[in-house]
């Protein structure tokens, strides 16, 4: 889980740049989308790069889920009887959101595909923008209220990241001192602030006009 995690957080970074590229412009986005889809090419078909990113990354995605499942079934067969008295002392609200928070984002990420990938809903029009995803892009976030869907996806994306980097750090033996427990829940923070804030920049930029058609 710790693993699959961490290729998450990588593909995040990268994707968040590519998203940072829509305040070059329509053109400049359009080109760096383009790009992806030649990339590696002629080692590569057409589009090769993305199929065996999309691959890897539905392999690490059943990984992830399929550890969160044992995990939690685990910790249920340890623990039969519940506490008669829960309390939440020194734990975080992203650490216990965790589960919830993973299965809102895994439902946002369906959504964010249809959207922008696999069948390039416009909520807007209806239209694709054919091969224009910049145009798809302004349209969509146009709307406030899918501007505000995104947001508290991103508020998701913010607290799993927040805790799901000190978790992986820990398991993978990075946090046996209190020092170095300090630096990995400072890691969180970092990760989360510059993921999900770096992705909000752009459906606000929209909203308000800096980005626009």
């Amino acid at each position: 889980m710790a693993v699959s995690g961490l290729l998450f957080i990588a593909f995040t970074l990268a994707h968040m740049y590519g998203n940072l590229m829509t305040f070059g412009g329509e053109r400049v986005f359009n080109d760096y989308a383009h790009h992806l889809r030649e990339f590696g090419e002629p080692m590569l078909p057409k589009e090769g790069f993305l199929w065996i990113l999309r691959v890897g990354l539905i392999l690490a995605l059943i990984a992830h889920v399929a550890s969160a499942a044992i995990l939690s079934a685990r910790a249920s067969k340890a623990r039969p009887v519940k506490y008669a008295v829960k309390k939440n002392r020194g734990s975080s609200l992203s650490s216990r959101t965790m589960r919830w928070g993973g299965v809102a984002l895994l439902v946002f990420i369906v959504w964010h595909l249809l959207n922008f990938t696999i069948v390039k809903i416009n909520p807007s029009n209806g239209e694709t923008g054919g091969d224009n995803p910049y145009e798809l892009l302004v349209q969509t976030f146009d709307l406030w209220w899918m501007t505000v869907i995104y947001l508290i996806a991103m508020v998701a994306l913010g607290m799993h990241l927040h805790h799901g980097t000190f978790s992986a750090m820990q398991t993978l033996g990075f946090t046996n001192t209190a020092a170095s427990r300090a630096r990995a829940r400072a890691a969180g923070w970092v990760v989360a602030i510059v993921i999900a804030g770096g992705f909000s920049l752009v459906p606000l930029s929209v909203l308000v006009g800096i980005i626009e058609k």
